[in-house]
């Protein structure tokens, strides 16, 4: 007998509900407020960037496993984030509880479906934005490199501005209280009108100005995997 699969990508606008947004806000003040304060000495820049009561994906370098939380800090909204299908089959039970139960969902890099877009549009009919790494894994490097198109496709597709966050700083994870500095940089608001290449072009530059990483994007259509990420 085979063991159901609980789908991990699907989800309605009930799933973002008072409730939800509720929890999602307590664990915000209590576990990621403290934490990036008194670990990680947190300090933020531009958030006068974030435009007010609009459709936006927040989309960010990606440096550790602490970048959605911090990246929620920075900016004061509920995000829905769009994370790698492995991590919803990972061992790490706790891990894989806190991205779904705060709204998080799963995405096939390889292969996205349709029930994606569904969720995405879900999140976009709430008062939830979307948040999405481009790199659509966590890169040690100093480089900003091998973007997916998925946040662009979805940017167009349901007429979202992208908001650029460069995380900036992060140097291992914290043991002990004030022993990492971090600084999270809002950047200005990338329009959803312009061309694909210039919109990841816009994105690569903000990131690299605010984080210091070496640019090396190479825009040719053929070369970027449109993955969503």
């Amino acid at each position: 007998m085979k063991t159901k699969v609980k789908n991990y990508n699907s989800r309605t606008e009930k799933d973002y509900n008072f409730w939800r947004s509720l929890y999602y806000q307590l664990f915000v003040v209590l576990v990621v407020m403290p934490v990036s304060k008194l670990m990680y000495n947190i300090k933020v820049e531009g958030r006068e960037n974030v435009p007010k009561g609009s459709r936006l994906i927040f989309a960010g370098n990606h440096v550790s496993y602490l970048d959605p939380p911090m990246l929620t800090y920075a900016v004061h909204r509920r995000i829905a984030y769009m994370a790698k299908k492995e991590l919803f089959e990972s061992d790490n039970k706790l891990l894989k509880f806190l991205v779904h139960s705060l709204g998080g969902f799963a995405v096939n890099r390889e292969k996205p479906e349709l029930a994606t877009f569904k969720t995405v549009k879900a999140v976009f009919n709430t008062p939830w934005s979307l948040g999405i790494f481009p790199q659509g894994k966590i890169v040690k490097e100093p480089v900003i490199k091998n973007i997916t198109k998925g946040f662009i496709l979805f940017a167009k597709k349901f007429e979202a501005d992208i908001v650029p966050v460069g995380i900036c700083g992060f140097d291992g994870y914290a043991k002990k209280l004030f022993e990492k500095h971090m600084t999270l940089k809002i950047g200005t608001p990338i329009s959803y009108k312009l061309d694909d290449d210039e919109i990841i072009k816009e994105w690569a530059r903000q990131i690299c100005e605010f984080t210091g990483f070496e640019n090396q994007i190479e825009i040719n259509s053929s070369e970027i995997p449109v993955n969503i990420s």
